[in-house]
């Protein structure tokens, strides 16, 4: 009996120690990708190619973005999709910047993370269910209730605080609003953000709290909320 119970207290132990390196490991991940410099010369990028974008809201893009790397890493590196026109256009700008990118993603994800365009509710279900993943992680991250927002996360708010006629505009006041966006391109009009969390707009709330645990569609294994590789 001393023996299983001595094999007992090595095993939490074990497990204990694991977790540890786990969370860890996901605060070195997430301090990294908020801290590192972005490339030079990416905003002279992007004010070549989104002229209408103004300077002074460039530090807001920049934070939006990395709310959505946060995003994907503290989802376990489930797939996400991005919900702003604008942090879009920063995320495909700095790809461009091949080996930056992919160190940035290294060291951040444990792996390359793939670009996808800016979308919004729809009745594509994978969609869905990334938006709500990173509804979920821009709102705690902000302090926000995600299921009772008093307020719109920044990534979600964005592009109607820049006025960007290609924008994404979200809600909290949903009477008469409902997510008609079908294509995933161009802006679409306002879309309910409550709609994140209701069940009805598309029968399911699949991605709404389900962070930690494995990835899927990236390759590489989760960690309980970090990503799989160094």
């Amino acid at each position: 009996m001393a023996s299983i119970g001595t094999g007992l207290l090595v095993f939490a132990g074990a497990l204990s120690a694991l977790a540890f390196w786990s969370w860890q490991r996901r605060a070195q991940r997430l301090r990294y990708l908020r801290e590192t410099p972005l490339p030079p010369g990416l905003y002279d990028k992007l004010r070549k190619k989104r002229p209408d974008i103004a300077p002074e809201h460039y530090p807001f893009i920049n934070r939006a973005l990395r709310d959505f790397f946060a995003a994907y890493l503290l989802s376990g590196c489930k797939p996400v999709s991005m919900p702003s026109q604008a942090a879009d256009e920063l995320w495909h700008e700095f790809i461009l910047y091949t080996r930056n990118y992919d160190r940035f993603c290294r060291k951040a994800f444990g792996k390359f993370l793939h670009h996808t365009p800016a979308v919004v509710l729809s009745r594509n279900y994978d969609r869905n269910v990334g938006l709500r993943r990173v509804w979920w992680h821009a709102c705690k991250l902000e302090g926000i209730d995600p299921r009772n927002p008093a307020r719109l996360p920044l990534l979600f708010a964005l592009d109607a605080k820049l006025e960007l006629a290609d924008g994404f505009r979200y809600s909290l006041d949903c009477h008469g609003l409902r997510g008609k966006n079908e294509s995933g391109g161009g802006g679409c009009g306002s879309q309910c953000a409550t709609d994140m969390r209701d069940s009805s707009f598309d029968g399911t709330t699949d991605g709404l709290g389900d962070s930690g645990g494995g990835d899927s569609g990236d390759g590489g294994g989760g960690d309980g909320g970090g990503c799989g590789g160094d």
